[in-house]
């Protein structure tokens, strides 16, 4: 896709469809006003028939008139003082998705005063839209499916138009928000991909081959030599299924070094290519959701790709630990006991409490490797979608000023997340008769154990991102559609890059 940023007048700008936001109720005044004469009154009668609506990402499609765009696409903003940066890529994606099935080549986006309403002006403006119209274009549907013609459109060329702004200075915040989007459509391409067809070792291949076309460094730790290393939980893990575990590191930069920030930070995502539950089976209702269980490796897989294509050699590490959580012959049992690698043994109450199990020994690695700062990210727990949602991300994190810095990176990413105490009264509930703890206590304050449970193999600075309400939707919305949504992908390129060059 060709990207053009354009300084004149919108009605100026030749395209198949210019997009047009507005805040609030439609009020046609100024450019909008100008707009709506050009296109013949369309934009007043079809907000007078109700047909322009104010509700957030409403949309509707109209004649153009004497517009150089025979079709006008008018969406609504929601009300002005709301608006956000997730507000600003949302409206990018809905745009693109508004369009699915109709044959566009050239969109024109006028970026209005959306600008005025987000920190970073214009050009944020248009590193958000930008990155929203390629997300808007992923459609998981097209992975097996040669013939969907519902699709949104593939774009020729994507133009935003700004009058009067620095083209060039838009046009190169605007690549950085397309290549951030397509990182995130990488993460979701292999997420969504079934577990018939992506195994832990065809995760490690497809990272392999991410590798050598960026030039990263990749290392592959296969059975005997993660039993070598004591990575007891993460082989318990993956003991029951026919697919053997791979543990997947990536590196950016030199062995050893510091980023500009003085870190060595590692991303560590939850791979579990399929989760039955293992011995502790799950419902069958839904148990096809399961191979969404390995977002968090998709995710630090396609970040580190991205910061490779942003800021090559930017010291970083992603690890993520891959498995199928499977019942069989040799399956880890409920009150089978492990020891991790950090040498702390662990009492198997819940096998299907196991992305906790492979996440611990994958930060004890990266810890091993020199990471200084880490985040981990994983479809963890029910838990944490029951409390906020699929819209709010939960996070734990230590000492508080690491997690301030995740949290600004969120921030500037457009991603939201909301922060969870450490109640050390509950680490109790972790205590074993027979080893140094469980893997899960009772029911009640679940959410906060597991991440308990986590801080156990952490003694740099850490925070958890717990995507198992965020990571994927159930149902299609006006931005995207169900399935996997790339969420926090943004987060961790944006933590990285603050310690680029």
């Amino acid at each position: 896709m060709q990207l053009r940023v354009v300084v004149d007048q919108p009605w100026d700008v030749a395209a198949d469809v210019l997009a047009i936001p507005f805040a609030g109720e439609f009020v046609p005044k100024g450019a909008l006003a100008e707009i709506d004469k050009r296109a013949g009154g369309e934009l007043v009668a079809q907000a007078a028939f109700g047909e322009l609506k104010a509700e957030r990402y409403s949309t509707a499609v109209m004649s153009g008139g004497e517009l150089r765009a025979p079709r006008l696409l008018a969406i609504a903003a929601g009300e002005a003082d709301t608006i956000s940066r997730q507000v600003v890529i949302r409206i990018g994606s809905a745009i693109e998705r508004r369009l699915a099935g109709r044959t566009v080549k050239t969109l024109a986006v006028w970026l209005g005063d959306l600008g005025d309403r987000i920190d970073g002006g214009a050009a944020a403006a248009a590193e958000l839209l930008a990155r929203g119209v390629v997300e808007g274009e992923f459609e998981p549907a097209t992975i097996y499916r040669d013939n969907y013609k519902s699709a949104p459109p593939v774009l020729d060329e994507l133009i935003l138009v700004a009058p009067g702004a620095d083209a060039a200075a838009l046009k190169k915040a605007a690549e950085r928000g397309v290549i951030i989007g397509e990182g995130a459509n990488l993460a979701r391409r292999l997420d969504n991909r079934s577990a018939n067809d992506v195994s832990p070792e065809v995760l490690a291949g497809e990272a392999r081959a991410i590798a050598e076309r960026l030039g990263l460094y990749i290392d592959v730790i296969e059975p005997a030599r993660a039993e070598k290393l004591g990575m007891g939980m993460f082989l318990a893990v993956g003991s029951g299924s026919d697919n053997p575990p791979r543990m997947i590191v990536l590196r950016s930069g030199d062995e050893g070094a510091l980023d500009a920030a003085g870190r060595r930070l590692a991303i560590v995502g939850k791979g579990v290519c399929f989760d039955s539950g293992g011995i502790s089976i799950k419902p069958a209702n839904q148990m096809e959701e399961m191979k969404m269980d390995k977002t968090g490796a998709c995710t630090v897989i396609a970040a580190i790709a991205t910061v490779a294509r942003l800021a090559p050699g930017t010291p970083l590490l992603a690890i993520a630990p891959t498995v199928e959580n499977m019942p069989g012959p040799h399956s880890a049992r409920p009150g089978d006991i492990v020891k991790a690698m950090n040498g702390k043994t662990v009492d198997i109450i819940n096998t299907d409490a196991e992305g906790r199990l492979i996440l611990g020994d994958a930060m004890c690695y990266a810890e091993k490797l020199g990471a200084t700062h880490m985040v981990d990210i994983a479809t963890l727990t029910g838990a944490v979608a029951r409390a906020l949602g699929d819209q709010m991300t939960g996070a734990f994190g230590t000492p508080q000023p690491w997690y301030d810095a995740v949290a600004a990176a969120g921030e500037k990413a457009g991603e939201r997340y909301w922060q969870l105490p450490f109640i050390e009264e509950y680490r109790k509930d972790l205590d074993s008769w027979y080893a140094d703890f469980t893997n899960t206590g009772s029911v009640e304050g679940g959410l906060i154990k597991s991440a308990l449970f986590l801080r156990e193999f952490a003694t740099v600075p850490w925070v958890h991102l717990d995507i198992a309400g965020t990571g994927y939707f159930r149902k299609k919305t006006p931005y995207a559609p169900a399935g996997a949504t790339g969420v926090s992908h943004a987060t961790l390129v944006e933590l990285a890059l603050a310690g680029a060059e």
